[in-house]
């Protein structure tokens, strides 16, 4: 089931050009309803193709107002209950609430290095010659012939 906005939850990302969940939209469905004729409230976010939505709840975990549902797979979360994700800097937490009313609450590690630790290029070796057969990876060592 695609992704829906409860409209009085959204605060359309508090008037920017761009909401979370038009940024994070993998396949670009998400977007800002500035003057309210599609949603009936100005500065709203909506999915405008649910048909297109694949489900990833990219946004759902994005969204800042937790504005942003999926109606899950019965599979997983049975009619009637539903599967909430809440995302941090370093974990998500997870709400399941079951049909019966119970609510169980699960948090998951997202980040085993602090935020802005990580330098992708740390310990690689210098650009060589684009016109080389050489891996970016690759020692400069000579590589061997193949003889025919």
């Amino acid at each position: 089931m695609p992704t829906f906005v409860h409209t009085d939850k959204c605060d359309g990302c508090k008037g920017g050009e761009v909401t979370a969940c038009m940024y994070i939209c993998p396949n670009d469905l998400m977007k800002l309803d500035v003057d309210g004729s599609l949603t009936g409230h100005p500065m709203r976010a909506f999915n405008q193709e649910p048909e297109q939505c694949w489900e990833c709840q990219c946004c759902v975990k994005a969204c800042p107002q937790q504005a942003i549902e999926v109606r899950a797979f019965a599979d997983w979360v049975p009619m009637g209950g539903a599967a909430i994700p809440l995302r941090t800097d370093n974990a998500i937490m997870w709400t399941i609430k079951f049909r019966d009313g119970e609510v169980k609450r699960f948090k998951f590690p997202v980040r085993t290095t602090p935020v802005g630790s990580i330098d992708p290029y740390g310990n690689k070796p210098e650009p060589g010659d684009l016109n080389d057969q050489k891996l970016f990876t690759e020692a400069d060592k000579e590589l061997p012939r193949i003889q025919s």
